[in-house]
């Protein structure tokens, strides 16, 4: 897998601006970009929240490191073809991110802190990746499943390039669908701790956001 992912990574560091035109410039994927948000089904005790930052294996970590967070999923969103696969995505012409699905209570946190976790674990001024993940399969993607998210999505977006004085890359799409990525994928930090990628790109990112967050990390993480 990890040489994999670094053989891709070498391809798509030659061609990431063309693969930028084909994901994010595509007309279907205007169409995405366009679209009425889907309202996923929610409970007092269970709510989904859909974020693309890089890498699913960081973010998922991330994630599920955060106090009332009950589990996160590894996938693709953002994308305008059907049942994509990680192979697929990593053409970058699938218009998918590497995304992540958080289950969370929202009696015990809220889809602005949320948002505030997803702004706080990475480079927010990258273009179309993070680290050493290039390519429109790694941009950064937030969304929003109604107009209450967007507003803080935006206010929180604005804040922060105000602050760094910098253009924050990531792009505000309304929720459509969630695709669930290959078994393999899914908790993978977890099952291949010593993986070269894990202990180099993904472990660090998590360090540097538990050194940020630290009242909102789960207890052992």
């Amino acid at each position: 897998m990890q040489s994999i992912k670094l053989s891709i990574l070498t391809l798509i560091a030659v061609f990431a601006f063309s693969c930028k035109h084909e994901a994010q410039t595509n007309p279907k994927q205007e169409a995405v970009k366009n679209a009425a948000p889907v309202q996923v089904k929610s409970s007092k005790h269970e709510a989904r929240a859909y974020f693309a930052s890089g890498c699913f294996w960081c973010v998922e970590s991330i994630y599920e490191s955060v106090i009332g967070v009950k589990e996160v999923i590894s996938g693709y969103s953002g994308g305008h073809t059907k049942n994509p696969t990680y192979e697929a995505s990593n053409t970058g012409k699938t218009g998918h991110a590497e995304s992540v699905e958080v289950i969370y209570d929202p009696t015990k946190i809220d889809f602005e802190t949320l948002v505030d976790v997803y702004f706080g674990s990475q480079d927010p001024t990258q273009v179309n990746g993070q680290g050493p993940d290039h390519g429109s399969q790694y941009r950064s993607i937030i969304f929003y499943q109604n107009e209450a998210q967007k507003q803080i999505i935006l206010k929180k977006k604005a804040t922060i390039e105000q602050a760094l004085n910098k253009t924050v890359d990531a792009e505000v799409y309304p929720f459509q669908k969630f695709w669930k990525a290959e078994a393999y994928h899914q908790d993978y930090k977890k099952h291949h701790p010593n993986n070269g990628y894990i202990v180099n790109v993904s472990i660090p990112r998590f360090n540097a956001f538990k050194a940020k967050f630290p009242d909102l990390i789960k207890k052992n993480h």
